[in-house]
């Protein structure tokens, strides 16, 4: 039977969850990569799915340094509410700016304390330990278009996934 090894095309479905064991994300539709070709899957995944065959399941955990990064304090803000728009003064509201070159990043509303609002462009599990449940679903040898690529290949129009 075929395992995961470098260039082969594997296809795993997945769930991540927090530190408390609550599911945050998950993928049922399977996703495609490309083992050991720079795809952009985690290498914490990748190292965890090596060797193994078409419905085995694994089990990682993921330190914040391998999963979503540690929290970055100088991104939460306390605003006055009156200085907020209407719209956003609910927990849970997204905010996008924009900084003097164009960039844009989300912040989330995080806390509302009297006349204070609390803004935090950490993402949600930033500095956390997340567990990660993976289900490998496929594997085939990848061409040589999608070695490159690191994503497999659309079949019928030929687009990187």
């Amino acid at each position: 039977m075929v395992s995961v090894t470098k260039n082969k095309l594997v296809y795993i479905t997945y769930s991540i969850l927090d530190s408390r064991g609550m599911v945050v994300e998950q993928h049922d539709i399977p996703v495609g990569y490309v083992q050991g070709a720079n795809s952009g899957i985690l290498p914490a995944i990748e190292s965890a799915v090596a060797g193994h065959k078409v419905g085995d399941r694994v089990e990682i955990s993921l330190a914040p340094e391998e999963g979503y990064g540690l929290r970055d304090e100088s991104l939460v803000f306390v605003e006055e509410l009156e200085n907020v728009p209407p719209e956003f003064r609910r927990i849970g509201a997204e905010v996008l700016f924009e900084n003097e070159s164009g960039e844009t990043k989300v912040f989330y509303v995080t806390s509302i304390d009297g006349s204070e609002l609390t803004l935090d462009g950490n993402p949600s599990l930033a500095g956390q330990t997340v567990t990660c449940l993976i289900n490998v679903m496929d594997i085939r040898d990848a061409t040589p278009e999608e070695i490159r690529n690191g994503r497999p290949l659309d079949v019928q129009t030929g687009m990187v996934h």
